[in-house]
């Protein structure tokens, strides 16, 4: 990690994933399921939990929207879009309600995590798959 990647990291309290994220744990990541089977596990997994409310849901725009409680406070918006039958890809954007500009790393690490449960609920399949794709 740069001293550039550093800051990024650790001085901002926004983290959102990409295609080409320079942090690899911060890569879009698919799962061989459908883009209805995906919403519906995201759903249920937030719903569960006690620490997260979604605020808001659209299986149309295949998004949700999901506030943290707790002594950290975050909102997350969790995109899942399905890219090919039984590829379908999940990112998240967070972003960390807090008094200074940073949140010293933290926006990065909900996302790992919330990518940990996933793998859990649904087949991970790889990251970064868009540009072996053929769309």
């Amino acid at each position: 990690m740069s001293i550039k990647q550093w800051f990024k990291k650790h001085l901002t309290n926004h983290a959102e994933t990409s295609e080409q994220h320079w942090n690899n744990e911060l890569r879009t990541h698919y799962f061989k399921t459908t883009k209805d089977k995906a919403f519906r596990a995201i759903e249920k997994m937030y719903e569960n939990a006690s620490k997260y409310d979604i605020i808001a849901k659209s299986e149309e725009h295949g998004e949700v929207s999901v506030g943290v409680k707790g002594s950290r406070k975050a909102f997350m918006v969790i995109s899942v879009i399905m890219v090919k039958p039984y590829r379908t890809a999940i990112d998240f954007s967070v972003t960390t309600e807090t008094p200074l500009p940073f949140d010293f790393g933290y926006s990065h690490k909900l996302i790992q995590i919330q990518y940990e449960s996933l793998k859990k609920e649904l087949p991970f399949l790889e990251t970064s798959m868009a540009q072996k794709m053929e769309v």
